[in-house]
């Protein structure tokens, strides 16, 4: 018979932040089945019996599972497997590794991978040439770190047939030379003139990916997510059926939030397609019930939707304000009708003109259809006009904000700045006045993106420099700093609340789900510019140990 008089599993010796502005530490967890069944102190030791596993926190920080709001892992996983130039931020290193993959995978008829910073080419542009030195035999095709443009060789553009002649398409810009001629650089929609040409990506792959994903993830004490595109975008495949699979067979032990894609090209008449994808998308630990809406592109390669023009290299105003991917009354229509048919709906907004218009989207369904609990929520948020700053918390949209890159680094300073002028640029992540304002912020990494360890994002969030930035960096926009319980609460309870799971995690309760962290340390009670040597020891979902131990 099983013993429900004792625990199965109880955390103590510790503190244990519980997320709870009604009881903010403990010292102690227990836990039976999937859920918390006490939190306090000596007393919960009361149902430690002989069969229950007692893990002594030995003073390290207990908290809330971390929920990232915004990543891509079936794609990140697979990427782990292909030409992996994530982590290094030279040519030198990408020439290295290349090289390597390329002698290593000497059968395969493309070479694939990405994760390239900007950073480390003039003007944040690669050439065909450099890979060219490096495989001449083989096309080449390499997303950069943000996933919204693809360094390629010559074999690759004469594959696709794009010479000086070929038209850039409406959603993307082909780099070319002086004499018109591409360079080896296809941003945004552009990218896809080679990427669907590339190999299809099996069931089998995908679903390695996701479990390869799984397991980086949860090491990194996330226990839940919000994967922003189910669908086929560009040259992604689709990963539905891999998170299917997984949730079929138990092995997705993460809560999983799918964010299905929605197809720029075409209009409402996808809203029942969507409707049947977000039932046969809900299995287990799955559920397809939010719509990813793509606003704009990014501000590095000038197509981040701006209220005003960008400046041109000289300082002056260009005649280019970014791109918005869908006109900004059929998005008020058609977030309405995502919004009467229960969808939540999640933004890329990055651009001010972007992060207006996907308001007065949200807007414009509340006015037609009262406030539903759909939640809304708007991502990147890059550049956020003053003005806007309050529409959130009136119109219940929450801000979903990617931390780590609210900080100084090359491709902030040599290519975003310059090019957003003084008066933009101050306005750019401001995570401090949205909370001020009311906001409800969520967290996410945008994982390939960028890392996707939330300690990482939260010592950025409450320093504005990153961890491993050199002596003397300046902090970036320090009056947009939010404190450590605060950054924490958005990876935590913040995320919970747009996954829809604020009602069984994001805090430490009696009832709730037992997703839980143990940190190395307690970050608390150390200086904030520490944050970021923190580590996971062990992370738990519903009880049950997904690392370490």
């Amino acid at each position: 018979m099983p013993d429900t008089a004792h625990a199965d599993l109880v955390l103590t010796g510790g503190p244990v932040h519980t997320n709870s502005p009604a009881r903010s530490r403990a010292t102690s967890v227990a836990v039976r089945g999937e859920r918390i069944v006490a939190v306090g102190h000596d007393e919960v030791r009361e149902l430690i019996g002989p069969r229950t596993e007692v893990v002594d926190l030995a003073g390290k920080l207990l908290v809330p599972g971390f929920q990232d709001a915004h990543a891509h892992p079936v794609g990140g996983g697979l990427e782990l497997g292909q030409c992996d130039l994530s982590g290094e931020t030279t040519f030198a290193a990408y020439r290295e590794r290349i090289a390597a993959y390329a002698r290593e995978h000497a059968d395969d008829e493309w070479i694939t991978g990405g994760g390239w910073a900007m950073e480390a080419f003039p003007g944040g542009l690669p050439t065909a040439a450099e890979l060219d030195a490096l495989v001449p035999d083989r096309p080449v095709y390499l997303v950069n770190r943000d996933h919204h443009g693809a360094w390629v060789n010559s074999r690759a553009l004469e594959r696709a047939g794009i010479d000086a002649r070929t038209p850039d398409p409406a959603d993307g810009r082909i780099e070319r030379d002086a004499d018109g001629v591409p360079t080896g650089m296809l941003q945004e929609g552009a990218a896809n003139l080679v990427g669907r040409l590339l190999p299809q990506v099996t069931r089998e792959e995908r679903i390695a990916g996701l479990l390869r994903a799984q397991a980086l993830l949860h090491s990194l004490g996330i226990t839940a997510w919000q994967d922003a595109l189910l669908g086929e975008h560009a040259n992604l495949t689709d990963p539905t059926d891999a998170y299917l699979a997984c949730a079929a067979d138990g092995r997705l032990t993460a809560r999983v939030v799918g964010a299905l894609w929605w197809d720029r090209a075409r209009g409402t008449e996808q809203i029942e397609e969507l409707v049947a994808r977000r039932a046969a998308g809900t299995l287990g630990r799955l559920r397809s019930t939010s719509v990813k809406i793509m606003q704009d592109g990014v501000a590095e390669n000038g197509t981040a939707a701006l209220l005003g023009p960008y400046l041109d290299g000289c300082g002056c105003a260009s005649d280019n304000s970014g791109i918005s991917f869908v006109p900004p009354e059929a998005l008020k229509k058609y977030v309405t009708e995502l919004d009467a048919q229960d969808f939540q709906v999640h933004f890329h907004a990055l651009g001010d003109r972007a992060v207006r218009e996907a308001l007065d989207a949200v807007e414009a369904a509340r006015r037609a259809n009262g406030r539903r609990d759909t939640r809304p929520h708007l991502a990147h948020l890059q550049v956020v006009h003053p003005d806007d700053i309050g529409r959130f918390r009136e119109l219940g949209a929450s801000a979903n904000m990617q931390p780590l890159w609210a900080a100084h680094e090359p491709q902030m300073d040599d290519l975003t700045i310059p090019f957003l002028g003084a008066e933009r640029a101050s306005w750019q992540y401001p995570f401090g006045a949205l909370l001020r304002s009311g906001a409800t912020l969520a967290a996410g990494s945008d994982w390939p993106v960028s890392s996707p360890d939330p300690i990482q994002g939260i010592h950025v969030a409450v320093n504005r420099v990153l961890d491993d930035a050199p002596d003397g960096t300046p902090v970036f926009l320090p009056e947009q700093r939010i404190g450590l319980a605060d950054a924490l609460s958005a990876y935590t309870a913040g995320s919970a609340y747009v996954n829809h799971l604020d009602d069984e995690t994001g805090t430490i309760a009696p009832g709730h789900l037992a997703d839980l962290v143990v940190l190395d340390r307690d970050p608390f009670a150390g200086p904030a510019e520490e944050i970021g040597t923190t580590s996971v020891e062990q992370t738990f979902v519903g009880g049950q140990r997904v690392f370490g131990g």
